[in-house]
């Protein structure tokens, strides 16, 4: 695999293949793999992706969250994703008509905030590339 730290995401094949070849899936056992899956998924977020990319991103990120969950130790949070997701807006002085101009449906911002409406995969990854958080943090 190339060193994903200078792959820009305009770099990466557009087709599952593609991805696989550049980067096969398979189960992380180690370190070094878990370095080179994240450095790749981190190249990938925020983007807009074709439908295989899709694909490939939340296979690749399922393989992380399975290594992390199972090998690294899991703080025990009983976290609020929608009291996170406010508690960044403030942060970054964001109303809800800008959240729905980042998410790309103006209306979507304030539905978010009211609770009418819940983030999708797209939603949280966008949101945690703005907000340069795990996306953990809206799950």
């Amino acid at each position: 695999m190339k060193k994903t730290s200078q792959l820009r995401f305009a770099d990466l094949p557009r087709n599952y293949a593609g991805l696989i070849s550049h980067f096969p899936l398979r189960p992380i056992h180690d370190q070094v793999d878990l370095d080179n899956a994240t450095e790749l998924a981190d190249a990938m977020a925020g983007h807009e992706f074709t439908r295989d990319q899709e694909d490939y991103f939340d296979v690749l990120v399922t393989l992380i969250d399975q290594y992390e969950q199972t090998h690294l130790p899991q703080p025990k949070l009983n976290h609020d994703p929608l009291g996170n997701l406010r508690f960044l807006m403030d942060q970054h002085g964001m109303t809800a008509s800008d959240l729905g101009r980042l998410l790309g449906q103006r209306e979507l911002g304030s539905k978010l905030v009211r609770g009418e409406r819940e983030l999708s995969k797209t939603h949280i990854r966008k949101l945690a590339d703005y907000f340069h958080v795990s996306p953990a943090a809206f799950m």
